[in-house]
């Protein structure tokens, strides 16, 4: 497939996919007249590729990966790098999930002011008193 077909069956742009393989990521093979074409796996290595960005992983890192996922072994480094960038998403999620938490009890004062929360009802009740 042509790399606009492939761009578009993946759901990205042509530009990522050149800078996907000026990065090693994916290999296209050339016409005669020079026009990238790809093999169908290649919809799924974009894919995954994406994915492993989407995880915050640098292309450096997914370029070190990516031969054992084809070989379909873990290296000890390979493994190893799994499990930082493992432990470094856990920690993302968690102060996430903090955060959310915070906003949800900013969220519930905003819709339950009381006076302990909101200095312009200590004044009212201040002033009503």
């Amino acid at each position: 497939m042509r790399i606009g077909d492939l761009a578009a069956a993946a759901g990205v742009s042509v530009r990522s996919l050149r800078y996907y393989e000026e990065q090693g990521l994916l290999t296209a093979t050339r016409t005669a007249s020079g026009q990238r074409t790809y093999g169908d796996q290649a919809v799924e290595r974009v894919r995954l590729v994406q994915q492993l960005y989407a995880a915050g992983l640098a292309s450096r890192s997914i370029a070190r990966l990516l031969p054992c996922v084809d070989a379909g072994v873990a290296t000890d480094e390979s493994a190893a790098l799994l499990a930082r960038e493992r432990d470094r998403i856990s920690t993302q999620i968690a102060e996430l999930e903090a955060a959310r938490d915070r906003l949800d009890e900013v969220i519930q004062i905003s819709e339950h002011p009381t006076a302990e929360h909101c200095p312009a009802l200590r004044s009212e009740a201040t002033a009503a008193a």
